[in-house]
């Protein structure tokens, strides 16, 4: 098989260096996070994320708490630049070229339909079937911290692999929120944000760069948004697929705003939603609430489903000549790329806390997705850390 040199653009590059960093951070504020939610600080720590906050925005009032600020209010520039990044895929990187994208997007449709699936068999039937697709999304920020620390050793197109995997996980998440995970629904609020949509892409056709135009209009989408029912982060991949792309050239909007927010999100965004969601009280009994079927299907799904889809798709992908991949990649780094796979964490708890509502359920799920995320990261890291022998694809 002919070789092919990656081309990693230098926004790409910087991406990857941040979500590594970031995957670093999260690991360190979730561990801290713990710790203090079972310290005596616990409670104060506890209630410090349920603080109010309002604002007056030209007469309309808005009054949220720190933590729900954090997961509809910030999350939604994690989601912006999510989009931004998959704006980008598509048209210049990897998602672009046909002939890479077909490896990545069947380990990804693998590494969805495997834990959805497996958590659905657990639950069918039962009041924690909402919560099938918890284990289907791979956390880029920490599973490409796992990769950095394994430097050298993971070749760089299978950091391209892993990255364009979880942004089709990411797109495919973003897709079933929209749909199955709608509150009290007003199609009145859901026309005007599309209205508005619809607008922002009309002032792209006309050619205008400015970024303000954009950004102003997407906060007033935003609050159109989370009066509609669904959920309000959506509209930053909205944003993002509204925004002037042109050719990827750094003077182009999108660009342009995807370098500016790459720092912001990997090291005070991601960090604050680690912070806020991970203070988990660990009481005498958590170990029991992983025997219920819903912390079983989590589990399961990403531990065993996760790697399981990525390297039988993979295989099937191969085999049947549908796919190829660069020269130098080996079945040990599919097998590796797909327990890293198997690291939800950021999506897998933003879908929990959307799925489900008993406080008691949500904190078996964020147990369940940290403690599978856990065994995946560190088996994947064990896999492609070890030096043997390989057989190429």
């Amino acid at each position: 098989m002919k070789s092919i040199s990656p081309k990693m653009t230098r926004l790409f590059t910087e991406f990857i260096r941040s979500e590594q960093a970031s995957g670093v951070i999260l690991m360190a504020c979730t561990v801290i996070s713990i710790v203090i939610a079972n310290s005596t600080l616990g409670k104060a720590f506890l209630d410090f994320w349920q603080l109010k906050m309002g604002f007056d925005i030209g007469g309309l009032q808005l009054k949220f708490s720190l933590g729900y600020l954090i997961n509809d209010g910030l999350m939604a520039v994690f989601f912006l630049l999510i989009g931004l990044e998959i704006e980008r895929e598509l048209y210049i990187g990897e998602l672009s070229k046909l002939k890479h994208v077909a490896l990545p997007v069947f380990a990804a449709a693998g590494g969805i339909a495997m834990p959805v699936l497996i958590h659905f068999l657990f639950n069918r039937g039962t009041e924690s079937q909402g919560g099938a697709a918890i284990p289907m999304s791979t956390d880029i920020a920490f599973a490409l911290g796992v990769v950095a620390l394994l430097g050298n050793k993971v070749p760089v197109a299978i950091k391209i692999f892993l990255t364009a995997l979880a942004i089709i996980d990411d797109l495919a998440a973003i897709i079933i929120i929209a749909f199955f995970y709608v509150g009290n629904f007003s199609l009145l609020y859901l026309i005007l944000a599309l209205g508005i949509f619809a607008g922002l892409l009309a002032l792209n056709r006309m050619g205008s760069r400015r970024l303000p135009l954009y950004l102003i209009p997407g906060l007033v989408m935003w609050y159109f948004m989370l009066k509609s029912g669904v959920h309000p982060d959506l509209t930053g991949v909205l944003l993002a697929f509204a925004i002037p792309f042109g050719q990827g050239e750094r003077e182009s909007p999108s660009y342009r705003l995807q370098h500016f927010l790459n720092m912001p999100v990997a090291f005070i965004i991601m960090p604050l939603f680690a912070l806020a969601n991970t203070a988990i009280i660990l009481k005498g009994n958590w170990i029991e609430g992983l025997a219920t079927l819903n912390s079983i299907g989590i589990i399961a799904g990403l531990f065993i489903g996760k790697p399981l889809g990525v390297v039988l798709f993979s295989l099937a992908a191969i085999k049947f000549r549908l796919a190829k991949f660069h020269k130098g990649v080996f079945w040990r780094h599919i097998i590796g790329v797909g327990f890293l796979s198997g690291i939800g964490f950021t999506m897998s708890i933003f879908i929990t806390l959307l799925a489900f509502d008993n406080p008691e359920v949500v904190q078996n799920s964020k147990i369940a997705v940290m403690l599978s995320s856990l065994l995946a990261g560190t088996t994947g890291y064990l896999i492609l850390n070890k030096q043997r022998s390989d057989t190429a694809i």
